[in-house]
């Protein structure tokens, strides 16, 4: 195991940040109310300007008024944004070098269910992680196994090529097949456009 990927100064500034970049880029960003010009009704003056005692109004769809527009409501928006690449390469390493020095991480052969069933991943999984919220990373895309995968509730299955600071953070139990470790070896072990320790 490469010590540039699994032996470094962890950086919780760059967890931080790729953290919250994948959970704001998983925001669908529909929530909408709808503004004064947006509601039904409200062609008319409800009453006159002077002599009722009451304050002018000019429209029942005012904010003010019960049935009214809204203001300063939630309209759909984007909530992606970019982080650059060091940031997420470091942030992914330093997670896998927390995992190590917490001895929540294994490194296993033999995690993969050709047949696709589920129960047989499980018993799998049990004599390893037992009782833990695991995550399997694939080297090979393996899809029988992570269709085996798919109904057990504490498992996520990620691929090595495509990890997420989100999923390692919540397994309790890391587990990485021998595949996936030469290729984050190769991945994350070398410099690559000026990827630091730091």
């Amino acid at each position: 195991m490469n010590k540039r990927v699994f032996d470094i100064e962890v950086s919780d500034g760059a967890i931080y940040e790729a953290l919250r970049n994948e959970l704001a880029n998983q925001r669908t960003g529909t929530a909408a109310t709808k503004r004064r010009g947006q509601v039904r009704g409200g062609g008319r003056k409800p009453h006159r300007q002077k002599g009722t005692g009451r304050a002018r109004a000019g429209s029942r769809r005012s904010p003010l008024w019960v049935g009214g527009g809204t203001t300063f409501g939630p309209q759909p928006r984007d909530y992606r944004h970019r982080i650059p690449r060091k940031v997420k390469r470091l942030a992914i390493r330093s997670v896998l070098t927390s995992k190590c020095r917490e001895n929540q991480l294994m490194v296993v052969d033999g995690v993969q269910c050709p047949s696709g069933r589920t129960r047989e991943l499980a018993a799998t999984l049990s004599a390893l992680s037992p009782g833990f919220k695991t995550v399997l990373v694939l080297g090979a895309d393996d899809p029988m196994t992570k269709r085996a995968g798919r109904n057990l509730p504490s498992l996520r299955i990620l691929s090595s090529q495509r990890l997420k600071v989100h999923e390692l953070l919540y397994g309790d139990r890391v587990l990485l097949q021998r595949d996936a470790v030469a290729d984050l070896n190769a991945g994350y072990g070398e410099d690559q456009r000026g990827d630091d320790d730091r």
